[in-house]
């Protein structure tokens, strides 16, 4: 008798739950999200909507000290905004606090690179900022020298092919609005930020559920609050006062003496290419980065080099100062601002701090707490952003008792590898704007376009990235992103990116790819039938995950019935089954597939349009170099994207399956635990 497979794990709202919203919500005199008897919107699919509610009630006189929480995240900007909106959507308590009002409203972070927007799309939020962004396809390089008067010397694609992009520009948003993004969909899940809640320092307890003792400051009424957590992430900026929480965790790095002004308003001016990104670069009085926004802004990025008659310091770099700067470099051209919308002046500072966690692997730091660079190459944000999303997944497993330790200490292994290439392009592109040479910028660009799109950021062989024996066809490599591609989705017929197709619910991707089906069954029935049952590591975290998920459900929103996330997770809340063919559909129905590739149904895939590729590729020959007659290969892919290990097997027989199944225990073995 064949096993039952089906693993519905409810994925809970607070309304239906009729708990209370986060403590949080009520500082922020937050309007319920949902309508009362919203059942349907939990999207259960058979299990009990009873269980252990998100967040605790408030006790009669409002008071939420009590509320216990997983993680505290230190700072709302859009890393720590993107670490609790993962956080909450795996089902993690999760409390957030800033000790500002609110939100960005003006200046700071504008560029979104394809990566972030990638992963956006997966995670189902990308639409509204597509929406509204302006797409920022080319790049102007202009030039003023004492003999020759402001000229354009070449215009280039700001992404070229030589990236394979899905999105090849970069997308200029405010960075509210990207917060604004975070914190609508966390407030759809019953969560909402606590604001004007400054983080003072924390206390450690060992041996306790909860360790960490979180000390606080309110700033309106300067009442002191405490709140017990397991884990604390600061996400507080370049200046946290988490980073300087943890010994020995210094910011490393130099400060240059140039400074920058910055401007964001509405422009009126007859230059050319204002439109378009441009870089104007004067030999006496320095460089101008113009970047058109939203709303009809433009940013300008003014270097305020002095002259042989001036100094610039920073009394001197008024906002007056600054626009006449800009308005001298862009000489012939009239510049003037119909309004000025924000105004600011920065020296560029590139540092990483030497740890991003301390000795218990109970506090770590993410975004300018852990790494701080110039804002020119739009990298802040989403290297923040991708710091987050790194560590999310990490947390969501260590809480639930899936994880080995070496799972969290790889965050800091691989997110400080990225900071400090970071930091190695910053002080090269930096440097090229500064001396004035275009073509010395152009080089850099070139050098570094993959790591800008954030498509090249990579991580090093490590416990998660393994390198497997006799691996060396194909573009996948271990600790790399997949890159685009285009299949057919078989229930539907709809052509998707296989990449993003698979929402992000912090699970595992292991995808199978053959050409016939038939051959390889015996292959797939052993690898499938191993993972249902407790003779293989796989199937024992499986069951752990799926104990897990059942008492701790992931938190829904009203807007995830669209998406319906256990279309994904029909097995497994750990892992999702993918099966990618070239096989003619014809040859083959859904119930011929072993049960647990028969209940991923919307994870299998026809390898058939090359033509809707960004390489005219099929997956196959891009992702692998294609396939032997009889070949069956296995692709595991980590919760973040990133190719976890791959393994090619000359066919598919059933003594492959068993190699298989061995092969994907001691992987899995190496970070995860089963009980």
């Amino acid at each position: 008798m064949a096993p039952t497979l089906k693993h519905d794990f409810t994925m809970v709202t607070h309304e239906a739950l009729n708990v209370s919203v986060d403590e949080s919500a009520h500082v922020g005199q937050a309007e319920d999200v949902f309508s009362r008897g919203s059942l349907a919107e939990s999207r259960s699919t058979g299990s009990s909507l009873e269980g252990t509610s998100q967040f605790a009630a408030p006790t009669e006189d409002g008071d939420y000290s009590s509320f216990m929480s997983d993680v505290m995240v230190v700072g709302a900007g859009p890393g720590g905004l993107m670490l609790a909106d993962n956080l909450v959507r795996f089902g993690i308590k999760t409390r957030i606090i800033d000790d500002r009002p609110d939100r960005t409203s003006t200046g700071r972070a504008d560029g979104i690179q394809p990566k972030s927007i990638e992963t956006l799309r997966q995670m189902r939020l990308a639409e509204p900022l597509l929406r509204k962004g302006v797409k920022i396809y080319d790049i102007a390089f202009w030039k003023a020298t004492a003999e020759q008067s402001l000229h354009r010397t070449s215009r280039e694609l700001h992404y070229p092919p030589v990236v394979d992009l899905l999105d090849p520009y970069i997308l200029l948003v405010h960075q509210g609005m990207v917060e604004s993004l975070f914190e609508d969909d966390l407030r759809e899940r019953g969560v909402v930020v606590l604001r004007n809640t400054a983080f003072v320092d924390f206390e450690y307890t060992p041996m306790s559920i909860r360790p960490l003792t979180v000390n606080c400051q309110q700033n309106v009424n300067h009442a002191k609050k405490t709140f017990s957590t397991r884990f604390i992430v600061g996400c507080d900026g370049a200046h946290s006062k988490v980073r300087k929480c943890i010994p020995g965790a210094t910011p490393v790095g130099s400060s240059t003496e140039a400074i920058w002004g910055v401007l964001d308003g509405v422009l009126d001016t007859d230059f050319p290419d204002i439109w378009s990104k441009v870089v104007v670069q004067h030999d006496t009085f320095g460089s101008v980065l113009m970047i058109p926004r939203e709303r009809g802004l433009t940013r300008l990025y003014i270097e305020l080099r002095p002259d042989s008659t001036e100094v610039v310091g920073a009394k001197e770099t008024t906002q007056e100062f600054v626009q006449k700067r800009a308005q001298t470099i862009l000489h012939p051209y009239r510049l003037e601002w119909r309004n000025v919308e924000w105004f600011s002046r920065y020296r560029i500072g590139q540092r990483v701090a030497a740890r991003f966690t301390d000795d218990q692997q109970r506090v770590f730091i993410a975004g300018d707490a852990s790494h701080t660079h110039s804002p020119k190459a739009a990298q802040g944000m989403n290297t923040s952003i991708h710091d987050a999303w790194n560590l999310a997944w990490k947390l969501n497993f260590a809480i639930r008792g899936l994880a080995k330790p070496a799972l969290l200490e790889s965050y800091e292994q691989e997110r400080q590898k990225i900071a400090k290439d970071l930091i190695d392009f910053d002080y090269e592109h930096a440097n090229a704007f500064h001396a004035g040479d275009p073509a010395a910028l152009v080089a850099n660009f070139a050098k570094n376009v993959a790591f800008i799109s954030g498509y090249g950021v990579n991580y090093d062989l490590n416990l998660l990235n393994v390198l497997s024996k006799g691996y060396s066809r194909g573009r996948l490599k271990p600790g790399y992103l997949l890159p685009p591609a285009k299949v057919t989705r078989f229930v539907d017929a709809n052509p998707v990116d296989i990449q993003t197709d698979i929402p992000a619910l912090g699970q595992f991707r292991i995808y199978f790819f053959t050409h016939n089906i038939r051959h390889s069954m015996p292959f797939l029935e052993t690898v499938c039938q191993a993972h249902v049952g407790n003779n293989s590591y796989v199937g024992r975290v499986t069951a752990a995950g799926n104990a897990s998920y059942t008492t701790q459900p992931p938190l829904a929103a009203p807007h995830d019935q669209f998406v319906i996330p256990e279309r994904y997770t029909p097995v497994s809340g750990v892992f999702t089954y993918a099966l990618v063919t070239d096989e003619d559909r014809n040859n083959f129905e859904i119930r011929d597939l072993p049960p647990v590739l028969r209940e991923s149904s919307f994870t299998l895939y026809l390898d058939d349009i090359p033509e809707k590729d960004t390489r005219k590729q099929t997956c196959m020959e891009k992702w692998l170099d294609g396939l032997d007659e009889n070949e069956v290969v296995v692709v595991n892919v980590r919760p973040d994207g990133y190719v976890g290990t791959v393994r090619r097997f000359a066919d598919g027989c059933r003594d492959n399956g068993t190699r298989a199944v061995l092969w994907m225990d001691q992987y899995y073995e190496q970070f995860m635990r089963d009980t």
